[in-house]
């Protein structure tokens, strides 16, 4: 027997509107690649959020049309995620840093018809104009004033599309599983694969986040995503933020530890979201300073592991850390790590011992972890296995790329994360390494990722990555390559000291390479897939 409910269908748009009917003095403050700071609301920007809709049905936008955006966090990108997916069309976020075969390919699988462009992107796209779609259109996002001279053809101007249309508008009906955004994996193994957003899953997502962290998701307070909006919905922040009333403040381009440190100490932020290497960058400009930004008191860390030290830096300051972990085909958001209350009397290593962990599930997703054979794995804190996931903000599948969705998921359906992962009976999830990134020495695996986080706890290291390089007689050998802070250069047989404290010997790296500088990934990881290819002879 059906329940006697009625149905309305989960609609991005709605949450716009919820906010500026709710808290309609939520801010949203913007640092512009105009050089200014902007600052608006939530009842102003569902209006020209409208007006953007109507704009778009105008250049012929129909339901299903991937519209694509190449911008920086900022009012404007904000306004672009909620009046193309409102229309029925989706909203397709491109990532700057991707190489330029990369960006090609997924601009030509994606079949995008609008690409939206932040003033300091202009310029790749100039050079690459020639391969890019000839029907594709360019609208730049500034004010007429600020329009630059482009060799762009036909590039229209953002504020030009709104002008003149209505502040109004009458939201289309359509079913809740339509897709609203499209999200391309950085492709580090192969071309970059698309995940699909329904109306559905986002919204379901916003909600999940809500639930999971409402301390800091709340009306009034000030939250900066560092995470970018192009990269996995800044981690679901667009959409969880205007149903809980938090104001945003978007750092537009300027992401070192200074300007972000500025901008956090003027706005009073709160909570900041972002990788672990902006988070460095941010602690060194606070022992510069001598103090925290002022109202600072949480920050969220995800992307990639956050070390012990910089963990355990933040919490004796007084500020809390919530490592979180999610995945592109996740909406991203998997676990978090907020302990719960009975926690709160646990002595300070303990907490930050717990608070290391990947924390515990999300409402939605549901993880087991199998060995080889697929078999399940107890839940002992233990025993490692393949980490898989589902749940309904879950991808079911690659956009267009039926080759790439095959391998990922299992005969019940369950996603693999490709992940190595412990989880213990109090559901908190340990992620000990991609399994790609596992290395095995004379038949033994050894985690990167545990002698990483050993090595940032010197105080001479700024960032590390271990990788394996082939050995003859050890098939494997890990080898590990630093980058030293500025003011200090730490020695190799202190590392290795370091290491042999707290590892058995044979997973001791034989060497220590020190550079300049790690490469990083698209989304701020450290490339280890570069890293694999720049020292693949260092052990023959």
């Amino acid at each position: 027997m059906k329940g006697l409910m009625m149905h309305r269908p989960l609609k991005v748009a709605d949450l716009i509107t919820f906010a500026a009917e709710t808290y309609p003095s939520g801010e949203i403050v913007s640092v512009r690649t105009e050089g200014d700071v902007h600052r608006t609301t939530y009842g102003e920007t569902a209006r020209r959020v409208a007006q953007l809709a109507h704009g778009l049905k105008s250049l012929g936008v129909k339901p299903g049309d991937r519209i694509a955006t190449l911008a920086w966090n900022g009012y404007r990108h904000f306004e672009l995620y909620y009046a193309i997916s409102g229309i029925g069309a989706i909203c397709h976020t491109i990532n700057p840093r991707l190489s330029a075969e990369q960006m090609l390919y997924i601009v030509s699988h994606a079949e995008d018809r609008l690409l939206f462009v932040d003033l300091t992107f202009v310029p790749i796209l100039e050079r690459l104009a020639a391969h890019l779609p000839k029907d594709l259109r360019f609208i730049i996002m500034t004010d007429r004033a600020h329009m630059p001279e482009t060799s762009l053809e036909g590039a229209f101007c953002y504020e030009d599309l709104l002008d003149g249309q209505p502040g109004e508008i009458d939201w289309p009906e359509f079913p809740e599983d339509q897709a609203a955004g499209l999200c391309y994996t950085s492709g580090t193994t192969g071309e970059p694969k698309g995940t699909l957003f329904s109306h559905r899953s986002t919204v379901l997502h916003a909600f999940s986040m809500c639930v999971t962290i409402p301390k800091i998701l709340r009306e009034g307070v000030r939250i900066l995503p560092v995470v970018p909006l192009f990269h996995v919905n800044a981690w679901g922040l667009p959409y969880a933020a205007p149903l809980s009333g938090v104001s945003l403040i978007f750092p537009g381009s300027a992401l070192d530890g200074k300007s972000l440190f500025d901008l956090m100490d003027r706005e009073k932020v709160y909570s900041a979201w972002g990788v672990p290497t902006v988070w460095h960058g941010l602690l060194n400009e606070i022992t510069q300073r001598g103090r925290l930004p002022e109202g600072l008191g949480d920050i969220v860390v995800g992307g990639s592991a956050a070390s012990r030290s910089l963990i355990e830096t933040f919490e004796s300051r007084g500020v809390n850390v919530c490592h979180a972990w999610g995945m592109t085909e996740m909406s991203p958001l998997g676990t978090q790590c907020n302990l719960p209350s009975e926690m709160d009397q646990m002595a300070f290593d303990e907490r930050i011992d717990r608070k290391q962990s990947q924390g515990r599930r999300v409402f939605g997703v549901d993880m087991k972890i199998v060995d080889d054979a697929g078999i399940r794995l107890p839940h002992d804190g233990k025993t490692p296995g393949h980490l898989y996931v589902r749940g309904n903000t879950i991808t079911s599948g690659y956009f267009n790329n039926d080759e790439a969705s095959r391998p990922v998921f299992d005969g019940e359906g369950w996603f693999c994360t490709g992940d190595i992962a412990t989880i213990d009976q109090d559901g908190f999830l340990n992620i000990t390494d991609r399994s790609k990134d596992l290395i095995k020495s004379g038949g033994e695996w050894i985690s990167s990722l545990d002698l990483e986080n050993i090595v940032m706890s010197h105080p001479g290291v700024a960032n590390c990555a271990v990788i394996a390089v082939p050995d003859e007689k050890w098939d494997e050998r890990p080898l590990l390559i630093v980058q030293a802070r500025e003011d200090a250069q730490p020695q190799k047989q202190e590392l290795f000291d370091l290491l042999a404290e707290r590892v058995a010997k044979w997973q001791v790296p034989d060497d220590v390479v020190f550079v300049d500088e790690l490469p990083l990934t698209a989304t701020g990881k450290v490339s280890k897939l570069t890293l694999r290819k720049q020292h693949a002879g260092e052990a023959e």
